[in-house]
């Protein structure tokens, strides 16, 4: 399976941005109401990715130093470094990273634009369901369906 089946896939399909300077409070609220786990910060003329800020960033921070945290700036706890992927790469791929790096969210990038953000969640349950087309395959196979 390809990542750019599992985008096509994806409930929420947009990719969520919050501005560099934006505050890790409306960070943390934009990931509450659309319930996802990761938030990439980009300013709008470029759309390129400055980093990604996601719930466990904010948890680490709230840990170290309280609630005051978040009213810091997104650029102040994101991570910077991005590793991403493309359209044509394989999920398999994609996970073996995410678990070797241990992150949970790739944003997706194609001809030097972001496309796509996606979760360990998403990948894993990509895998699943090709796993199980293929049992479901062999055993019709067997069986003479």
């Amino acid at each position: 399976m390809l990542v750019s089946q599992i985008l096509k896939d994806k409930s929420i399909q947009e990719v969520l941005r919050v501005a560099p300077g934006s505050s890790v409070g409306e960070a943390a609220e934009m990931l509450s109401a659309k319930k996802v786990g990761g938030v990439i910060v980009s300013d709008g003329e470029s759309g390129l990715p400055a980093g990604i800020v996601t719930e466990r960033d904010i948890v680490r921070e709230l840990g170290k130093r309280g609630a005051i945290c978040l009213e810091d700036k997104v650029d102040d706890i994101m991570t910077c470094e991005l590793v991403t992927c493309e359209p044509n790469d394989r999920a398999i791929r994609v996970l073996q990273v995410m678990t070797e790096k241990r992150f949970r969210h790739m944003p997706v990038m194609e001809d030097g634009k972001l496309v796509g953000l996606v979760s360990i969640g998403d990948v894993v349950k990509a895998r699943l369901d090709e796993l199980s087309s293929q049992a479901d395959a062999l055993k019709n196979m067997i069986m003479g369906y």
